[in-house]
């Protein structure tokens, strides 16, 4: 069995230093601004403020609880996640980003404890993820990977949609 690629780790690890760094590009007033149409955004349709905030919820209640399923459950079924419904329920708009990405940094840590030890071997359980059928944990490793990427992206997107409006 091979070990987990070591750049996939690494962007993981890495993740919270650059979506505080690009949230930092938003300006304050701006936190909670909408574009009059969410098309071509490539993450979920969420402000800036509401990036941050999904970011750590899929985090805390989504990939952590997930990882730790798959380390000590044989082929758990692991639940999908509303991501809007937590935004409505955890009223994503009234949060403090300092908050959020204090909250998203001690989540991904934890992850990433959790990850610390796992043999290559474990990198190999198995599950099913509803909404993407079976995986392993490398795979799941992956799409939280893609996940973080595609946050960065919308909120690159939302800054250009905001230069644009500003212009």
């Amino acid at each position: 069995m091979a070990p987990m690629d070591g750049n996939t780790l690494a962007a993981l690890a890495d993740f919270p230093v650059r979506l505080e760094a690009c949230y930092g590009a938003v300006a304050p007033e701006y936190a909670n601004w909408q574009p009059p149409s969410w098309d071509g955004i490539p993450s979920e349709a969420f402000t800036p403020i509401g990036q941050l905030c999904h970011v750590r919820d899929i985090e805390i209640d989504g990939y952590c609880p997930r990882i730790q399923r798959i380390l000590q459950e044989s082929h758990p079924l692991l639940a999908s996640i509303d991501g809007e419904a937590l935004a409505r329920e955890r009223s994503y708009a009234t949060a403090r980003a300092a908050d959020a990405l204090s909250a998203f940094r001690d989540a991904r840590a934890q992850t990433m404890a959790l990850l610390a030890g796992v043999t290559p071997e474990q990198f190999a359980r198995t599950a099913v993820l509803e909404g993407y059928g079976p995986v392993t944990l490398r795979s799941l490793l992956h799409y939280l990977c893609s996940h973080d990427q595609q946050h960065l992206a919308g909120l690159q997107w939302l800054l250009g949609k905001i230069a644009a409006a500003r212009a």
